[in-house]
């Protein structure tokens, strides 16, 4: 029952970093959406315009979503390099949102360091 938590947990964190990025950037009556994918901190004090800034947003949110079913999907299954894959999405998915911050992602940010946390404290032990 542990690993079918754990395995629908990283396969549905996974899933929201393309839904966050690919969100509407108009809510309903116009008011704006409360994050930019296009607007990064770094990449805009180095230079980068909003729509290349948005594409590498978009692509890095889909690996990140990619290689967290992959590790939700290796915990279900019982496999011993799941948590390669885990500390792999749970990097990836910091990177993306240290460069694109906005305090809207600082839960994210939490369930990810969370992620690699469990990882590093083998924790359920059950998994391993």
């Amino acid at each position: 029952m542990t690993a079918l938590l754990v395995g629908v947990f990283l396969v549905v964190h996974g899933l929201l970093h393309p839904g966050v990025w690919t969100a509407p950037q108009q809510q309903p009556g116009g008011a704006p959406a409360p994050f930019a994918p296009g607007h990064s901190w770094l990449l805009t004090s180095a230079g980068v315009a909003a729509a290349p800034a948005r594409a590498a947003a978009l692509a890095l949110a889909w690996y990140t979503a990619l290689v967290y079913a992959v590790a939700g999907g290796g915990v279900m299954a019982g496999s011993g390099w799941w948590p390669t894959a885990a500390l792999l999405a749970a990097s990836s998915a910091l990177v993306l949102k240290v460069v694109w911050f906005d305090p809207w992602l600082s839960v994210g940010v939490l369930l990810d360091v969370g992620v690699i946390t469990a990882v590093a404290a083998s924790w359920p032990a059950s998994l391993y």
